[in-house]
């Protein structure tokens, strides 16, 4: 299909280019805003979805988190809509595919996607006014941001705390090492830019920020001057310009913006640094310190050296076959490689970083030498020209995959050309790879082409850092010793007047909280404006190979599952699933070991996995059926190798290469237990749920916070030889049990791919024929949970949790109807504005039938348990406004209509019919959806969600065990 686009232009505007891109199927147009400079990327595409995105250059000079925290604070009301929170309010009224804000380290974007026309226009006004007309009111900054409060808000003997929501929200995210690891390590590679600085902010600078010094900072980066917009889609260049000239532009003139862009003063000598960590108290230090090392390199702007970057990394550490990687993850030095291991290209000079994590503090040197040596020998023996071919296919496969499954296709797309655009590059140029591809493969024809750039950029580049990141077991006792010493002086030295301010703030921020605004300024879509149902694709079955083929617009690229039933397995093999499937695609294969491998699934395929899904039945959650799923994609020229891919592993996997599985397994709990305070909101739901149905106890063995503890124990365990043999028996005899199972096939592809690709599947996959063994089951489940779980975090994650209902249970609509409108409504305000958490609210989960309740980087626990009753006292006992059970429904109605990339609505549709959920049963849920009541949501509260019934899980800091026992919660040790 081809891009749309027109030719009008709008007279405020002046066209710089026009530029066709075939591979990405759009045409790219530049533009200028005559009067004040501002720049506009359009991507015209035949696709219904636009995006629209404005961001502005953001430099700051401190870690007070000034760009992150305005970020939050101008979506809290404009001059055109001087509503309390028109950003949260627009979510209820919108039918959005996406709708954010992002504080990147040197830009802030206002990203939205819708696929109405009506609802694209509604947002344009509300993020133009919020953007360029903000109100910036002090008590938005209070709550935003950071401020003083007595802990009992109206209290003044009670103590002095820090409340706010960015002020949570950082102190979550900079709990995490990895966070502090990367924070440190660009601190010290950028010495005197802005990159030195915490742009999210870091909570104890967080603190200085005044509101004159945010109000300051907006009025001098957020100009149309400084700004660059950002469009895809089907909407016309000139229809935005428009809007853009009516809603903001033309109320500006230029300015010229001085902003401190410069690179990076060069070092003469490679720096160390060494730096303690917090780990909770007692539990150990050994083998949990992180070494990595940091080059800067050149402009990421410059397609060219990011390009030789890329190459650069991915030769060094694209796979186990990579030299660097492969050296990182066989050492004793450590555990597993660092998940810093790459190329950083966002910012404006680039970072090349590697590394170990589970290390000790006095092996620095040990890991400098083997990375230095490990370079050294690529320098002198070089790289095959089949590996540097295998990669830039690879850089071909990335840049032609249409995505947009997570987060929409344009809006991926513009992400990819803002770097540029705010340092200077040339969007235009990173977008059309096929040039610069074809120039590298002349390059690479050079034996010496890589060597040499190893060389310049990392073994001859003085601009180095070896950071070394240490457990330190008192660390976070001293802090927050020191944070509550600084408050008692604080509070001490006030004086009457201030303790009444204080007092007078929070009182003032409370009547604002509960303020009912008047939001009929606001633009609505209502359920008139909801499309009928989006069609879903449709398959055809080959009967003779049991394949069930789509035929869709992949750019090129074709995708392929092998799917079989979960035979009957024991309870110990269930568990070994994770692993398994991890696995397939790490270790070797028939004659093949790991490393050939790697080297064969990069050169044939764009990655190959395997995955195992489970779901109740529609009208039972918990009568569980189950499959695994081998999957992969792979350019249409490789179509066949694909195929013969995919049955070799099926046939072939091998786990007899102990110390490779021995890696494995270090590296998968390295990642999950990196993955909990990120995700602490969806481990804490999970373990609530546990005993409520056998799919979510499941969940919770295997991913959750059950799953993420028998990893610890399992790599533990794996250091004796004799139980690691046993392990990969075990991983053997479960694949021999798998790979007899009755098969089916899934292939996607454009036409003309389909036909060559079942010729492939029959000739493939003649003669093996699977069989029907005796099929996977499991005992109902039922049970409630009372739990605390602790890790090394300085915020909560608070989750309840109720067994419901399935999909097609009459009731299973208004339940998750429900859950949006009591967000809506009430745990919005109690949770996020009043209590200062990062984020809160409800939801239904139909596929395991229960209903969970939670909050996010939090800093209450009690309270906020308190809160999710509280929320059901409010739908019983307050009257309530139709058009808030509206807002409820649209929300639902846009999750369930949510696009798809061609390949992604292909997987869907497949998947629904293996599940039995059937495109008759989807419209009749939405159907319920849309006729949902008050009175209905109401009854089934009263039915379901029943306070004494309710199953709890926290996950806390060991500093709240004393807090945690006296709620009755058992205690868990991650």
């Amino acid at each position: 299909m081809a891009a749309v686009t027109d030719n009008a232009i709008h007279p405020a505007f002046e066209k710089l280019r026009s530029h066709r891109i075939s591979t990405l199927n759009v045409e790219v147009e530049e533009y200028r805003h005559k009067k004040t400079g501002a720049r506009h990327l359009h991507l015209a595409a035949d696709n219904d979805e636009n995006v629209f995105f404005v961001a502005l250059r953001t430099f700051p000079m401190d870690s007070t988190g000034v760009a992150h925290i305005l970020e939050h604070t101008a979506l809290c009301g404009s001059e055109r809509y001087p509503v309390r929170d028109p950003f949260f309010m627009m979510i209820q009224r919108s039918l959005n595919t996406f709708m954010n804000a992002f504080t990147s380290s040197d830009w802030t974007a206002y990203p939205f996607a819708s696929m109405n026309r009506k609802d694209f226009d509604n947002l344009l006004s509300v993020y133009l006014d919020s953007v360029f007309f903000s109100k910036l009111d002090p008590l938005d900054f209070a709550q935003e941001g950071h401020r003083l409060e007595f802990d009992k808000p109206d209290d003044p003997s009670s103590d002095l705390v820090y409340k706010g929501v960015v002020y949570n929200e950082m102190k979550g995210a900079m709990s995490a090492p990895t966070s502090q690891l990367w924070q440190s390590l660009t601190s010290h590679l950028f010495p005197t830019t802005t990159y030195h600085y915490n742009s999210g902010g870091e909570p104890d600078h967080i603190v200085d920020l005044s509101y004159d010094d945010l109000v300051k900072f907006y009025r001098h980066h957020y100009h149309p001057s400084n700004a660059i917009f950002a469009t895809y889609g089907n909407i016309p260049a000139h229809e935005h310009h428009e809007k853009f000239e009516e809603l903001a532009l033309k109320r500006f003139e230029h300015l010229h913006v001085e902003l401190p862009v410069h690179d990076e003063k060069r070092m003469f000598a490679p720096l160390r640094v060494e730096q303690g960590y917090a780990v909770s108290e007692g539990e150990g230090t050994e083998n949990k310190t992180h070494i990595v090392t940091g080059w800067l390199l050149g402009h990421s702007f410059d397609l060219q050296e990011n390009l030789e970057g890329q190459l650069l990394s991915a030769v060094l550490l694209e796979n186990s076959a990579s030299p660097l990687m492969r050296a990182l993850e066989t050492t004793d030095i450590g555990h597993s490689p660092s998940p810093m291991c790459g190329l950083e290209d966002s910012n404006r000079e680039m970072t090349f970083v590697c590394g170990i994590e589970g290390s000790e503090p006095e092996r620095r040197a040990d890991l400098e030498a083997l990375i230095e040596s490990t370079l050294e020998k690529v320098v002198e023996e070089g790289v095959s020209q089949d590996r540097l071919e295998a990669i830039l296919h690879q850089l071909e496969l990335h840049q032609r995959e249409i995505a947009g499954d997570q987060f929409p296709y344009g809006l991926q797309l513009i992400m990819s050309a803002i770097a540029p655009m705010v340092h200077g590059g040339d969007p235009v140029e990173l977008l059309d790879l096929e040039p610069v591809l074809a120039t590298l493969r002349e390059k690479i024809k050079d034996p010496d082409y890589v060597p040499g750039l190893i060389r310049r950029r990392l073994l001859d580049n003085p601009h180095r850092v070896t950071l070394t990141l240490r457990p330190d077991e008192k660390l976070e006792g001293h802090h927050q010793q020191a944070v509550r010493e600084a408050l008692a002086r604080r509070k001490a030295s006030l004086t009457e007047a201030e303790v009444a301010a204080i007092v007078e703030r929070a009182q003032a921020l409370e009547a604002r909280q509960l303020r009912k605004d008047d939001d009929s300024i606001l633009p609505k879509v209502g359920l008139e404006d909801v499309p009928l149902q989006m069609p879903e694709p449709e398959g055809s079955y080959d009967a003779e190979t049991g394949a069930t083929v789509y035929s869709r617009g992949t750019n090129g690229l074709v995708y392929q599952q092998v799917v079989l039933p979960v035979p009957n397995l024991t309870n110990d093999e269930l568990l070994l699933l994770p692993y398994y499937t991890t696995l397939i695609s790490e270790v070797g294969c028939g004659e093949l070991d790991y490393l050939q491998m790697q080297d064969r699934i990069s050169a044939e395929s764009g990655g190959i996995g395997a995955s195992f899904t489970a779901k109740g039945r529609i009208d039972d959650v918990q009568d569980l059926s189950g499959y695994l799923i081998f999957s992969g994609k792979a350019l249409s020229r490789n179509s066949k190798e694909l195929t013969q891919l995919l049955k070799d592993v099926y046939t072939g996997v091998r786990f007899d290469e102990k110390e490779r599985i021995r890696e494995i397994i270090a590296q998968i709990r390295a990642r999950r237990e990196q993955a909990i305070t990120g995700s602490g909101h969806g481990l804490a739901m999970g373990a609530a749920a546990q005993g409520l149905s056998v799919g979510s106890w499941l969940s919770f063995r295997l991913g959750g916070l059950a799953g993420i503890r028998g990893t610890k124990e399992l790599d533990k365990s794996l250091k004796d030889e004799k139980t690691l043999e046993d392990f990969c028996a075990s991983l053997a005899a479960l694949h021999n049990k798998i790979r007899n199972q009755n098969r089916q096939f899934l292939l996607i592809g454009e036409d003309g791919q389909l036909a060559p690709m079942l010729d492939d599947l029959k000739s493939c996959w003649q003669g093996d024929v699977g069989e029907s063994g005796e099929a996977w089951s499991m005992a109902p489940i039922g049970y409630s949970t009372h739990e605390a779980w602790l890790t090394s975090t300085q915020v909560n994650f608070c989750a309840k949790a109720y067994g419901t209902v399935a999909v097609d249970h009459p009731d299973a609509a208004a339940l998750t109807v429900l859950g949006g409108f009591l967000r809506n409504g009430y745990l919005h305000r109690a949770i996020r504005e009043k209590g200062g958490a990062y984020g809160g609210g409800a939801g239904q989960d139909s596929v395991n039938g229960v209903f969970r309740f939670f909050s996010y980087r939090d800093p209450r626990l009690a309270e906020t348990l308190d809160d999710f009753d509280a929320a059901l006292d409010w739908l019983r006992t307050e009257s309530h406004e139709a058009q808030s059970l509206e807002e409820a429904i649209l929300g639902v109605i846009g999750q369930l209509d949510r696009p798809r990339s061609p390949a992604g609505a292909a997987r869907h549709a497949f998947h629904n019919q293996l599940f039995g959920r059937s495109a008759e049963q989807r419209a009749r849920f939405r159907e319920r959806v849309l006729a949902v009541t008050i009175d209905e949501m109401k009854r089934v509260a009263d039915a379901w969600l029943v306070p004494e019934k309710a199953s709890v899980a926290v996950v806390t800091s060991p500093d709240n065990r004393a807090v945690v026992e006296g709620l009755g919660l058992g205690i868990q040790e991650i």
